[in-house]
């Protein structure tokens, strides 16, 4: 829970907040690769779900990544109504259910020589 993380921080927790600003940094990283992948054609990085909330979060990533462009942050998850959505479209016949068995369907690759 980021919450309790940053209450350790506020503590003075060293510790935490090593990794937890490791953890930032890998999300800017992240956004940094995907300006890459995107040539620089994007209108905002927007910053959303659970962590969003977070100011600690959304300031350490506007530092490392805000020059890169407009940031928008949208706090909030919406998983529950995502899966809500799903049951009713199995329910309805919209979508398919599917049944996963828990096996693997990936073998590995060939070995060749």
């Amino acid at each position: 829970d980021a919450r309790e993380v940053e209450k350790l921080i506020s503590g003075g927790d060293e510790y935490a907040k090593t990794i937890y600003d490791g953890m930032l940094y890998q999300i800017a990283k992240y956004i940094g690769s995907m300006a890459v992948a995107l040539k620089g054609e994007y209108d905002a990085i927007i910053l959303t779900g659970g962590l969003s909330n977070s100011r600690y979060l959304v300031e350490k990533v506007t530092e490392y990544a805000g020059w890169l462009g407009k940031i928008v942050v949208m706090p909030g998850e919406f998983e529950m109504e995502a899966l809500a959505a799903g049951a009713y479209r199995a329910e309805t016949g919209t979508e398919a259910v599917k049944r996963y068995s828990g096996q693997s369907v990936w073998n590995g690759f060939e070995e060749k020589i």
